[in-house]
């Protein structure tokens, strides 16, 4: 064996191989994959091999269209089969609210290119014979689905990767992982030590206990998944083969499997396996068949597919395979840990190994992933998602595997986790909450009798008590609770330095706050901040707190010994007090002169309010007059306190997050993860008048202006206004001009302060000036919407500079 490498992948199944092949296509060939007994030994040798592109994100759509187009060339290269059966797909709808989301779905397919088809249930018949139709309202047929081998696939991975240099050990476990003081990994393995300088920790249903070898709790888990295969079935003789389909009430899905057809189930009851170790020892096995917990399935399956019930049972299949809270993969390198990357938790092995492996591989080599990877990038946990915390989240996926998620619906599992300490008190004035980066946060806030909100694509129970909150704002004050920003303190001698290197944005004086942008190396956003000055070395730089891994983890590489970096967004929470009113009411409670000429716009000072010292700024999200609070988290009941009874004459209403997004929306304020993704420049999103391009040396300069310079990218975030009825935009619904698909939704909703429904989107950059021509896509249906020249709210910004 190899006593040195360049990196050392950890688990011989799926994603590892695939890590393996395209770090070898990628040039770096010195690389060793360990694996403890033989390829494929852990899930991937039994799991069923099924293959998608749809996915609830479209970046993770887009890596399952490669994964699925990279068998063929693997095939070639190695010379071994993937077993590769491109069968197509049918997605069965039985209710009207699962055909809304088969539309929903097909509508986001068309801005990925792919090609879905909206079928009746006749029609999903012809395509599907075993089914009845009777049960079923509608079907989705995808042209791209099917089944591979995973042995087979496995080892073209392997073989590819082999041919091209690198190399595989087998019948070897990794022991230890130990940190050298020059920063290189040593290995520890039964067959010796491996010194290393990358890690790979593809480790499958070993992962979390590869992970303890350097100090992480990874949030995975197995889940003991069945399925079963059934004898040859006549109705099969002589037929073209069968298409994969998903029947989502049934939670089933079903492939034809030579002869007979191979049914699984995600059951409501689903059961861990190995909830805190994993052992070593456990091969190539399966676990006892457990038919009893999964019969209610089975019996809706047998009504559904007649033809299955009638078939003898040849096999059945109960094996493991790993969660994650979310269900998907954990990707990237580790914060606090150079060197050291994940490639885990990928539930979807043969949809998504392929694009986990690309991914990853182009971090490692180029240093950034290429796509927008945060919905699989293992920095969107943090420390609070402990192993009790990740096996209530996971059970909670697993059952729900195929189950509507409403854009409303707050799922209940391992809540509350994260409260602030005014969590009751919100609670009293009846807040809803939702859980953000495990922190309870809340929507909105019921009046006394009002009915509970049903999870719906429509617009909900809740919209009145929302356009209420947000005329609250409007036209008076309103109260939000505001903790649930990303907190960071900057100090040390090198800290304007360290943000003049980090950020895009203009570094603000003391007493001052700027808006700041954070580029990649190719100029693309990776994050938007309000930079705050405290003093000549002391900054507080807010922005999103489910990116707080994610920022740390890049401050990490331009840290000096004289700048500290510290998150700190659980010791400093907040309100924000917003609206015309809100000057008179903060005024009441602190000596300083607030009005314009002695506090202006985006002013930021430490002051007392009422009897509570904090930190206070003049901004606000609404795009209304506002104040930012922030104050020591032992003193946030009092500061509640105070601020409620100074507002209770000026007509002071609690508001929730939702409404927080309409206001927002009304001025076409975009937000991380929606608007601000690294696929986008900062022109295209708007935020080039908040770049200082005059200073160098700051990340993504040069790239980002020679994007300006060849006209500031191809596309451009834009506003519309929506001829929606009962249902807005959410976010990935195509947008349509002259009847082409030219770009997609990032948010939408609606504005209650402008009696509009509003979405952002991009376009390309030749459309963003036409007006009228454009349509948005809400739930199959294509509705007519008018692009704004601006905000829809005080476009001029006279209000919050009031």
């Amino acid at each position: 064996m190899k006593t040195q490498a360049r990196v050392v992948i950890i688990g011989g199944g799926v994603v590892g191989a695939s890590v393996l092949y395209h770090l070898a296509r990628a040039g770096w060939t010195d690389t060793l994959l360990i694996e403890r007994a033989e390829l494929t030994a852990g899930s991937t040798w039994h799991a069923a091999g099924g293959i998608h592109t749809v996915n609830g994100d479209a970046t993770l759509s887009r890596l399952q269209q490669y994964t699925i187009q990279l068998y063929r060339e693997i095939e070639e290269e190695s010379g071994q089969s993937c077993g590769l059966h491109l069968t197509g797909g049918i997605m069965l709808a039985g209710t009207p609210e699962r055909l809304d989301w088969l539309k929903m779905v097909r509508a986001r397919g068309r801005t990925l290119g792919m090609d879905l088809e909206l079928l009746s249930a006749a029609e999903a018949k012809r395509l599907f014979p075993l089914m009845d139709e009777r049960r079923f309202v509608g079907a989705l047929y995808d042209p791209v689905e099917g089944h591979v081998d995973p042995y087979g696939v496995t080892h073209a991975y392997a073989k590819c990767a082999q041919k091209r240099g690198a190399a595989i050990e087998r019948h070897c476990r990794v022991t230890d992982l130990l940190r050298r003081p020059d920063g290189a990994w040593d290995v520890v393995t039964e067959k010796g030590t491996v010194v290393a300088e990358h890690v790979v920790n593809a480790g499958g249903l070993w992962a979390r206990e590869v992970g303890r070898m350097v100090g992480l709790e990874l949030p995975v888990l197995a889940m003991e998944h069945h399925y079963l295969i059934t004898e040859d079935m006549p109705e099969l003789v002589g037929q073209p083969e069968q298409l994969h389909c998903i029947d989502f009430e049934g939670e089933i899905y079903m492939r034809q499997e030579r002869g007979g057809m191979l049914m699984g189930t995600y059951e409501r009851e689903g059961k861990p396996w190995s909830e805190r170790v994993t052992p070593w020892d456990f091969g190539q096995n399966l676990l006892p068949d457990d038919l009893d917990r999964i019969s209610a399935s089975l019996e809706v399956g047998f009504e559904h597919f007649p033809a299955i019930a009638t078939a003898g049972l040849k096999k059945v299949v109960n094996g493991p395979f790993t969660f994650t809270p979310d269900g998907n993969p954990l990707v990237g390198p580790v914060k606090g840990l150079p060197g050291f990357w994940t490639a885990c938790g990928v539930m979807a092995g043969f949809s998504q190994g392929g694009g986990v492996g690309l991914a990853l591989a182009n971090w490692m080599v180029e240093g950034d992933p290429g796509h927008d990877v945060w919905a699989m990038d293992v920095a969107r946990y943090g420390d609070w998602t402990t192993m009790a915390y990740t096996n209530a989240k996971v059970r909670e996926n697993y059952s729900r595997r195929f189950r509507i998620r409403f854009p409303n619906e707050e799922l209940p599992a391992a809540r509350p986790l994260r409260t602030t300490p005014v969590y009751d008190r919100l609670a009293a004035e009846g807040a809803r909450f939702g859980a953000y980066g495990g922190l309870e946060v809340p929507l909105w806030f019921a009046p006394p009798g009002a009915p509970e909100e049903r999870v719906t694509f429509l617009r909900s129970e809740a919209h009145a008590a929302v356009g209420a909150e947000c005329r609250a704002v409007r036209e008076g004050v309103g109260l939000i609770e505001i903790s649930s920003y990303g907190k960071f303190e900057v100090s040390g001698a090198g800290a304007e330095r360290f943000l003049a290197g980090t950020m895009a944005g203009r570094i603000p004086a003391v007493g001052r706050m700027a808006l700041a942008p954070m580029l990649d190396h190719r100029g693309k956003l990776i994050g938007d901040f309000t930079l705050a000055r405290l003093a000549p070395d002391s900054f507080l730089v807010v922005g999103t707190l489910a990116a707080e891994a994610y920022y740390l983890r890049w401050f990490e590489a331009f840290l000096t010994p004289d700048v500290t970096v510290r998150a700190c967004a659980a010791e400093w929470v907040g309100f924000s007090v917003a609206g015309p009113a809100s000057r008179a009411l903060l005024q009441a409670l602190v000596t300083v002169d607030l009005a314009t000429e002695a506090f202006p716009f985006m002013s930021f000072a430490e002051m007392e309010v009422g009897p509570v010292r904090a930190r206070v700024g003049r901004v606000s999200f609404t795009g209304d007059l506002g104040y930012e609070i922030w104050c020591r988290a032992d003193d946030q009941r009092a500061l509640h306190t105070a601020l409620r009874d100074a507002g209770a004459p000026l007509g002071l209403k609690p508001v929730g997050g939702r409404a927080l997004d309409a206001l927002r929306l009304e001025k076409g304020f975009g937000t991380w993860a929606r608007e601000f993704r690294p696929v986008y420049g900062p022109d295209e999103a708007g935020l080039g008048r908040f770049v200082e391009w005059r200073r160098e040396g700051f990340v993504g300069r040069e790239a980002a202006l020679a994007a300006r310079d060849a006209g500031g990218g191809a596309l451009r975030l834009v506003g519309f206004a929506v001829e929606a009825e009962d249902a807005d935009a959410i976010g990935d619904e195509p947008v349509w001009h002259d009847g082409a698909v030219v770009g997609a939704v990032t948010s939408g909703g609606y504005g209650h302060g402008v009696g509009l429904s509003l979405a952002l989107g991009y376009v390309p950059r030749h459309l963003c000036e036409a007006v009228d021509g454009f349509e948005i896509e809400i739930m199959g249906e294509r509705r007519r919407a008018r692009r704004l020249d601006g905000p829809a709210f005080d476009p001029a910004g006279a209000r919050m500079r009031s």
